[in-house]
């Protein structure tokens, strides 16, 4: 590390040049993951933070907003029920519908029907528990709305009026709507357009989006109770792709994500390239003195580590004060330690392998030229 140590020390214009162009580079990646983050949980945290281990779809539902294309029978849950895998499975509505408050302010709501007192309603942190049939609780974050608990929240088209009775302590959102939990039957009612709350076809009692499924030790078998109840059952994860939008957006976050990765590793290796053109001389003539080949590529790439981790360590920390400030915007932005770390180890050790193809010409050197050879 002697030579490594001493030419970032007399070099330090080229290192805080290139030092800059990874430290921004990583605050970048720092805004980015936060962006894909944000987006994610602002498109599934619903079905996140539901105690669920699967869910049930009609059998041939396509992928693609599946929850709003599903149909599923109370015959369909006892079968899942029935199983002795299964410890829980109810019937829940999945459907986003516009409403407007008492004071006339047009709110959009992804409701989410369930049994009251089922292991599907969420805790209330504020207000009361579902009790009546036209009861609804609503995500901590329909608040920047400007409801709060005893206001009366009415669905357009249908008059159907929903009185707040809660709201949950964290963020429920599903396709970026506002996650509203109502009674399974009020939830059928809307569904099915009925304006008067009256419906002359009981089969519509008797249906839902999906069947929520929860497993007596770990995950059920999934094959063998989509078998017996005629379903196609995701897990939790697979399911947030029949979440509207969910993975075109995902896809392209990744895509930016990867090219990032990408433009990282071409400039470091294209900064070494040039440095290490720069200095052949000066290697050569460590050649020259019995330095080993080895000896220069492990010189060469710990100095390629040291300005990599000192750079990202910077970027990230810039980019996390930055990000701190768009939390809470109301923008789909969210900081998490697990891809921002992997986003940081990522960017080194693809600058690493950048680095170490562009040194790859000291395996080259000559110790004559050191002599003098080109004279």
């Amino acid at each position: 590390m002697f030579l490594a140590v001493r030419e970032l020390v007399f070099a330090r214009t080229r290192v805080l040049l290139m030092g800059s162009v990874i430290a921004l580079i990583s605050v970048l990646m720092v805004i980015l993951s936060g962006l894909s983050s944000g987006l994610v949980d602002d498109g599934v945290s619903g079905l996140q933070r539901t105690p669920v281990d699967a869910f049930a779809f009609e059998e041939g539902t396509k992928t693609d907003s599946a929850f709003s294309r599903s149909v599923v029978t109370s015959e369909q849950a006892e079968a899942w029920a029935a199983r002795p895998d299964v410890a829980n499975a109810e019937l829940m509505g999945n459907a986003i519908v516009n409403a407007h408050t008492g004071n006339g302010t047009a709110i959009d709501l992804t409701l989410f029907g369930i049994t009251p007192g089922s292991f599907l309603e969420p805790e209330a942190a504020e207000g009361t528990q579902l009790s009546g049939t036209r009861d609804i609780i609503l995500s901590s974050t329909a608040r920047d709305e400007g409801v709060a608990v005893g206001d009366t929240v009415t669905v357009d088209r249908l008059g159907i009026e929903l009185s707040v009775v809660g709201f949950t302590g964290d963020k429920r959102t599903f396709g970026h709507v506002d996650v509203a939990y109502v009674p399974l039957t009020t939830w059928q009612e809307i569904n099915a357009g009925t304006p008067a709350g009256d419906m002359t076809d009981s089969r519509e009692y008797e249906q839902a989006s999906v069947v929520a499924i929860r497993g007596t030790d770990g995950a059920p078998d999934l094959a063998a109770g989509d078998a017996a109840a005629g379903t196609a059952t995701k897990t939790v994860e697979e399911s947030f792709d029949s979440s509207p939008g969910y993975s075109a957006e995902t896809m392209t976050m990744s895509m930016i994500i990867v090219f990032l990765y990408a433009i990282s590793a071409l400039v470091v290796g294209a900064f070494f390239s040039i440095w290490t053109v720069q200095r052949m001389r000066e290697l050569a003539v460590l050649r020259a003195m019995g330095a080993s080949t080895g000896y220069l590529m492990r010189d060469s790439i710990l100095q390629a580590a040291v300005i990599l981790a000192g750079s990202v360590a910077v970027g990230v920390l810039i980019g996390l004060g930055l990000g701190s400030g768009l939390e809470g915007t109301g923008m789909p932005f969210s900081l998490q330690s697990g891809p921002i770390i992997q986003g940081a180890l990522m960017l080194i050790v693809l600058g690493l392998v950048g680095a170490g193809i562009a040194i790859v010409r000291i395996t080259r050197i000559n110790p004559l030229t050191a002599l003098g050879e080109n004279r």
